[in-house]
């Protein structure tokens, strides 16, 4: 079902679309192999800014990039809207939701999902922030429940339409916690007045002692500072036990009333079909050498997020960030175009965050700073990250004119049409 033409090259497949995947593609582009691109998905996604999706300060559009368009000039890549559900070592083939297909080389680079440490109910209750159709779906709640909000004349009735929690203080964590906040003190008074905004409460739970853990001490704590500012209620050393959809639950015993949970605690990676528990680790990534191949079949490779790679640095593994899959994504590319005898080494560049409004942290590997010229290195930073000009010029105009204006007007409720 999925046709894929022959060809006289060498056929590598690439499941997943994203930072690892795509410029995986893009640096053999026009090379001589067939390269075979499967996404569930026919878009790139920049996950770094769904929470902006979320928060109705980008449109989805800006930050996605259709996969087609892409590579419409490349003669040697085969596209298709697949998902990946089982490897046929053995056989070398493998199995999609839209048929088979048989490989020379496999690339796994199908990145994280969330995860919820096992807890069905808040799985099922919560929001998590892994996809741009998760990022929709939170905007659409958010400005529903604000609707609501506005019709209810009970005090109790109404903080729970209003009052959020986060639950994880890593990057995602504290970047919606800052946009919020941002929500609260500069849309809510003058769009929606019958709220009195200082009613909105929005609780930052973390189960560690720290904000930024990824990142240093002083990016934690200036970041802590900044969200306590904007009136965040950071509350640290606790965990979220349970969530019914009404209240709350933390392991000491304390509840918190409210409809909106979003869940950004931590990452899983998603189990391959096929492959056996020896090639897995921690977290369900899979264990890699130096050449990225997967150490119990050599003609698999994996890259970003599922891969780990353990060395003298990162005894661990490897971040789970962007700059990881892209530089392994560059090294795979030449290590097959140019045949690399050396290991992968990851160089860093540093890490980043922005909590608001003129306030971000940047930990460079000699240097760290906070602030203004933080914030415009995100900016800079992220928007040069973007695919297509169009996403980086639009994204630029938006910035700039909620800059200016304390404001934008994307909150739009758009519900899926349902056919009677």
């Amino acid at each position: 079902m999925l046709n894929i033409p022959d060809s006289k090259h060498e056929r590598i497949v690439i499941v997943g679309g994203g930072f690892a995947g795509f410029t995986l593609a893009k640096k053999l582009q026009n090379k001589p192999v067939q390269l075979v691109l499967l996404d569930k998905n026919n878009y790139h996604q920049f996950q770094p800014l769904f929470y902006q999706v979320a928060m109705a300060g980008l449109e989805p559009s800006s930050i996605s990039f259709p996969l087609r368009k892409a590579f419409q000039n490349c003669e040697n890549i085969v596209i298709r809207v697949a998902e990946l559900q089982e490897v046929k070592t053995k056989e070398k083939r493998i199995l999609t939701d839209q048929g088979e297909i048989y490989y020379d080389k496999l690339v796994l680079a199908m990145g994280t999902k969330t995860n919820f440490y096992g807890n069905q109910e808040i799985e099922e209750k919560a929001f998590s922030l892994k996809s741009v159709s998760e990022s929709l779906y939170l905007r659409n709640s958010i400005l529903q429940d604000f609707e609501k909000a506005l019709m209810e004349e009970d005090y109790d009735a109404r903080q729970k339409y209003i009052d959020v929690v986060i639950v994880g203080g890593g990057p995602t964590g504290v970047e919606l916690a800052g946009a919020l906040a941002e929500m609260k003190h500069y849309i809510l008074p003058k769009e929606y007045k019958e709220i009195d905004y200082k009613e909105v409460d929005i609780h930052l739970i973390q189960a560690g002692d720290g904000l930024l853990k990824g990142m240093s001490t002083e990016a934690g704590e200036t970041a802590l500072k900044y969200l306590k500012k904007l009136g965040v209620n950071v509350i640290l050393n606790k965990r979220v036990q349970a969530y019914n959809g009404h209240e709350v639950v933390i392991n000491d015993g304390t509840t918190i009333p409210c409809s909106k949970v979003i869940w950004a605690a931590g990452v899983h990676c998603h189990k391959v079909q096929g492959l056996s528990e020896e090639s897995y680790t921690r977290g369900n990534r899979l264990i890699v050498n130096g050449h990225l191949q997967l150490l119990t079949d050599s003609s698999i490779y994996v890259l970003g997020d599922q891969a780990y790679l353990s060395d003298n640095t990162y005894t661990h593994g490897h971040p789970q960030v962007a700059q990881v899959a892209i530089q392994q994504a560059k090294y795979l590319a030449k290590s097959w175009t140019k045949n690399l005898k050396n290991n992968f080494v990851y160089n860093d560049l540093g890490s980043m965050a922005t909590i608001g409004r003129n306030k971000a942290v940047v930990d460079l590997p000699k240097m760290k700073f906070k602030g203004f010229f933080a914030w415009i290195l995100w900016l800079f930073v992220h928007i040069r990250s973007l695919i297509g000009f169009k996403n980086k010029l639009f994204v630029l105009i938006n910035w700039m004119w909620n800059y200016i204006t304390y404001d934008q007007s994307l909150r739009l409720i758009i519900k899926p049409f349902k056919r009677k």
